[in-house]
């Protein structure tokens, strides 16, 4: 049992430590807002990550052959929001990361939701997630235990890596200028919309 908790970790860390526009989401809020935002942001993403490991781990295979076969669907809409988030982060001129202290109750919610719906649409992660549904067999036995074991094993891992990166971001956040700041805004801003507008261009062509 233990071994399916440790596989789960480890895949769910791999996974959100992959390089995307929600890394550069997340390390720009964590720089910019603080830890906390960003650790509820990458919280959105962990329970993406958590909602299709059960999808896989409990054999819904129907609804991943859905949600697989509308990828392109997915892609766009993702994609569209993407794009509408790097322009936003061109235009925010935030000062410090301890702007963060002043976030409330909704500015939680919007980070989580957030990251939550991208990760859902991000055709990435649906890809992953249905490779392990054909490889969930191995080691897995009947019952309900081993599965639920393997998708907690996945949330903390993913809920793991983003500890670390709003950690580590936030430490350097504190310790770096404005200009700075507002520097790294401007290359995340374009990276993410870079990166949507080749998601819809993707799923237009």
């Amino acid at each position: 049992m233990a071994s399916l908790v440790i596989r789960g970790f480890l895949l769910g860390f791999a996974i959100a430590a992959s390089p995307g526009p929600i890394f550069f989401l997340c390390l720009r809020r964590s720089l910019v807002r603080g830890r906390l935002i960003g650790l509820v942001s990458g919280l959105g993403v962990a329970t993406a990550d958590g909602f299709y490991a059960a999808l896989a781990a409990f054999g819904v295979g129907a609804v991943t052959t859905v949600l697989f076969g509308e990828r392109r669907w997915l892609a766009l809409a993702g994609g569209v929001v993407l794009v509408f988030l790097g322009l936003r982060t061109l235009i925010e001129r935030p000062s410090t990361a301890k702007e963060a202290a002043a976030t409330n109750g909704a500015g939680f919610a919007w980070a989580y939701l957030s990251t939550l719906g991208l990760t859902i649409t991000n055709p990435s992660t649906i890809i992953s997630f249905a490779a392990l549904a054909a490889a969930l067999g191995i080691g897995i036995t009947s019952g309900l235990l081993p599965p639920t074991l393997l998708v907690l094993g996945v949330f903390a891992g993913s809920a793991t890596w983003w500890l670390i990166l709003a950690t580590v971001a936030a430490a350097l956040g504190s310790r770096v200028t404005p200009r700075v700041v507002r520097g790294i805004s401007v290359v995340s801003g374009i990276a993410i919309a870079a990166l949507g507008l080749i998601a819809v261009v993707s799923a237009l062509i």
